[in-house]
C-alpha cells in the first residue's frame, strides 16, 4: 500500500468524513483538464464595479473544480472574473489535492496570481479560500510579496492557527512514528496541526499584515478546523463572522460552507464589494 494511502485512511477519514459523502466526484471536465464551465476565462476583463479578479483556492483533499461547483457560478453570474487553481498535488494522487508542503502551495498560488493578473490587466486580485486555501494564502502574503498583489482575502472555516481535530491530535505522541509518516506521506496535514512548526512561523509576530482587507467566515458546527474560534484572525482590517450570528438555523458543517451555504457564498460578495453589501441573513439562501 502507498504511503499516502496509510495516512489518508486513519487520519482523512477522522478529518474529512464528511467531505467523503459531500464532495462530488472529479467531474469529466477536470479529469480532462478542460477548463471549467463559467469560470478560469482568461478573457475575462474585470469590470468598474468588479476591477479585481477573484482567485479561488480549494482546500485540503479539495480540486479547482469539484471546491467550487457552487461558489464559481454564484460569483460569475454577479459578474466578477473568477479564477481557480490546483496546488499541493502529489505524484499518483489524482484529484485530491492540498497535500504538498504549504510552502510550494503558496509559490505555486503566486505565479497563479501573477498569470491571472496579467491576463486581466488588473493591479491587484482578490483571494477566496476553503480551509486550507484560507491560511495558505497568508503565506503567500507574508513571505512573498502577495500583499503587493493582493486587495483582500476571505477565508472560509480557514485552518489559520491549526486544529487539534476535536482533540484526536493529542494522541499522535502516544504512537510513535505516526508523525513522521504524516509529515513524510502529506506534508500539509501535518502543518496544520496546532502548535506545528509552519503556523508557529506564519503566525508570529501578529496574524495580518497592512494594506490587505481579511474577512473570516466560520460555523459553529465545524468539525475538521476545531475548535472553530481558532479560524479567527486578530489584527487590522479584520472581520470574523460566524454563520450562526447572521442566521441560527444554519446547520452547515466544514465542507457545507464551502460547497453549498448561499449564506456564506452572500459574505463572501460582501466581503468583496464592501461599498455594496446587503445585511446577510436566513432570506439570503434565496438570493
Amino acid at each position: 500500500m502507498l504511503p499516502w494511502k496509510r495516512v489518508v485512511r486513519p487520519l482523512a477519514a477522522l478529518l474529512l468524513a464528511a467531505a467523503a459523502l459531500a464532495v462530488p466526484t472529479a467531474t469529466g471536465a477536470h479529469a480532462a483538464g478542460a477548463p471549467s464551465s463559467g469560470w478560469n476565462d482568461y478573457s475575462c476583463k474585470p469590470s468598474a464595479d468588479h476591477p479585481r479578479p477573484v482567485v479561488l483556492v480549494h482546500g485540503t483533499f479539495g480540486n479547482s473544480v469539484d471546491n467550487w461547483l457552487g461558489l464559481a457560478p454564484y460569483l460569475t453570474h454577479r459578474d466578477y472574473c473568477v479564477f481557480s487553481l490546483d496546488y499541493g498535488q502529489l505524484d499518483g494522487v489524482p484529484f485530491f489535492h492540498g497535500l504538498g508542503p504549504i510552502e510550494e502551495s503558496a509559490q505555486q498560488l503566486d505565479a497563479f496570481v501573477d498569470k491571472v493578473l496579467a491576463a486581466t490587466g488588473a493591479t491587484k486580485a482578490d483571494i477566496v479560500g476553503h480551509s486550507q486555501g484560507g491560511m495558505m494564502p497568508r503565506h503567500y502574503l507574508k513571505f512573498l510579496g502577495g500583499a503587493d498583489e493582493v486587495n483582500a482575502l476571505v477565508g472560509i472555516a480557514p485552518s489559520n492557527h491549526g486544529t487539534t481535530l476535536a482533540g484526536l491530535t493529542d494522541l499522535l505522541p502516544y504512537f510513535p512514528g505516526v508523525g513522521d509518516l504524516l509529515t513524510e506521506a502529506t506534508p500539509a496535514l501535518a502543518q496544520q496541526v496546532a502548535g506545528s512548526d509552519f503556523l508557529t512561523r506564519l503566525n508570529a509576530g501578529g496574524d495580518t499584515v497592512p494594506g490587505v482587507r481579511y474577512t473570516v467566515i466560520a460555523t459553529r458546527y465545524d468539525q475538521v478546523v476545531t475548535p472553530y474560534r481558532s479560524q479567527y484572525l486578530s489584527g487590522p482590517n479584520v472581520r470574523n463572522v460566524l454563520l450562526q450570528d447572521l442566521c441560527p438555523v444554519d446547520l452547515s458543517e466544514h465542507v457545507a460552507i464551502g460547497l453549498i451555504d448561499r449564506i456564506a457564498f452572500h459574505e463572501v460578495a460582501n466581503a468583496l464589494d464592501p461599498a455594496r453589501a446587503r445585511p446577510t441573513t436566513c432570506a439570503s439562501a434565496f438570493s
